[in-house]
């Protein structure tokens, strides 16, 4: 897609003025390629074409948004995480009473199914509360179903194992031709919920918060937004765990959170 920049940050402005969807902070080469990838599979070749599209209908705005926001997951994706979660956060948020747990950007809630069983598994999901959110509302109707091919489920197992569970992995799910349902016992704790990184604030107080391959999207000032939300988000205390890809590194929170496991990219909330 031959635009400059200036035209895509003129339409994510537009967009902002329009809709009220802020993703003027989102990283460029991201947004890029998702509005070449959507203009090709519509046969679009006209930029001013494509904008005036998403600016005068609602319908082609709202698809845009599901696959601007979409991202690729998997339950227990990155096993040695949810391992380390297991070996050094599990322990810690056994001492609360009741459990917060935020998970943000869950995308089609592969994440979220797999705190509930690591939370199941050591006794804590019935004291526990986990918040599933994401702007993308398609995404969102997928996790609350809680239906999955039935293909991905070797690949899913086998995280499981890796991880360090060890129950029947095929337990927590019943097979119906092509699909699966997850268990309604790992789904009546979840709440789903629209919310908007960007732009929305906090609106509880967690124990543990995962947002795991999001902030790779975003530009560098909206990272920083985004660590601190998390951080006023965070009981004393708290842990935070992100993507393998993302890091504290240029946060101005940086001081205020230590290492719970530097290599999987867990933290700890110092203050």
């Amino acid at each position: 897609m031959n635009v400059e920049s200036k035209e895509i940050k003129q339409l994510l402005q537009s967009i902002l003025s329009a809709y009220g969807y802020d993703f003027t902070e989102y990283a460029e080469a991201s947004v890029r390629r998702r509005m070449s990838l959507f203009m090709s599979t519509r046969k679009i070749t006209a930029f001013p074409d494509f904008a005036h599209l998403l600016l005068r209908d609602e319908m082609i705005f709202e698809q845009f948004i599901q696959e601007l926001s979409v991202t690729v997951t998997e339950m227990f994706r990155d096993p040695d995480f949810y391992k380390s979660l297991r070996d050094h956060v599990i322990k810690r948020l056994a001492t609360y009473p009741f459990i917060k747990v935020w998970v943000a950007g869950c995308a089609t809630g592969e994440e979220v199914y797999s705190i509930a069983i690591l939370l199941k598994e050591a006794n804590l999901l019935d004291r526990a509360v986990i918040y599933a959110t994401d702007i993308n509302q398609r995404s969102l109707q997928i996790a609350k179903e809680g239906v999955f091919p039935i293909d991905r489920m070797k690949q899913y197992t086998q995280n499981y194992q890796h991880s360090g569970g060890t129950e029947s992995f095929s337990d927590y799910y019943t097979s119906k031709y092509d699909s699966v349902l997850f268990d309604k016992s790992l789904r009546k704790n979840i709440v789903f919920s629209s919310h908007n990184l960007a732009v929305d604030k906090s609106f509880n107080e967690f124990q543990l918060i995962l947002c795991r391959n999001v902030l790779i999207y975003f530009n560098q000032q909206l990272q920083n937004k985004v660590i601190n939300l998390f951080y006023e988000s965070l009981c004393p205390f708290g842990i935070l765990g992100l993507g393998n890809k993302e890091s504290l590194l240029f946060s101005e929170k940086k001081s205020f959170f230590d290492d719970v496991d530097r290599k999987e990219k867990i933290f700890i909330k110092n203050i």
